[in-house]
């Protein structure tokens, strides 16, 4: 099955990164939509069906926290698994986060293997899986 996914992230870097990654973790793409912010990435799910949505925290015009606030309001968030993808570790930005839905934190930089992980547990829904990424996950030998 291919899934359509939605990143949204001010640096069109690391956009073409997280691309290249969803590529090298073997995850099969039907569609990807890119937006630079929280605005853009609620337009896209105006008009297009996503079955994911990878976002950074910190970004301009509308923030990953603002999006994920309208993304509740609208409802998008009971279909549509977010993914947290920041180099922020803020327990408290996390926390809430959390609290709003969102269903996986990954910390900048990933490896392919750990975001397939996530993606997977998030999209199959497998009961380890998403408690896997009910906490901040840490690339190997990264420190506290």
């Amino acid at each position: 099955m291919s899934y359509n996914i939605l990143i949204v992230d001010d640096s069109q870097t690391m956009r073409s990164v997280l691309v290249k990654t969803v590529a090298m973790a073997g995850i099969e793409v039907g569609n990807t939509f890119e937006a630079g912010n929280g605005k853009e990435a609620l337009e896209v799910l105006e008009k297009e069906w996503v079955d994911i949505v990878f976002a950074d925290i910190n970004m301009p015009v509308m923030n990953g926290i603002e999006m994920v606030e309208e993304m509740v309001k609208l409802g998008y968030m009971e279909s549509t698994p977010v993914v947290v993808i920041s180099t922020e570790g803020s327990k408290t930005r996390l926390d809430k986060l959390r609290e709003m839905g969102v269903r996986g934190f990954l910390r900048k930089p990933i490896s392919p293997e750990l975001f397939k992980n996530v993606v997977d547990g998030v999209l199959a829904g497998s009961a380890a899986a998403a408690n896997e990424t009910k906490t901040v996950t840490k690339q190997p030998g990264e420190g506290e």
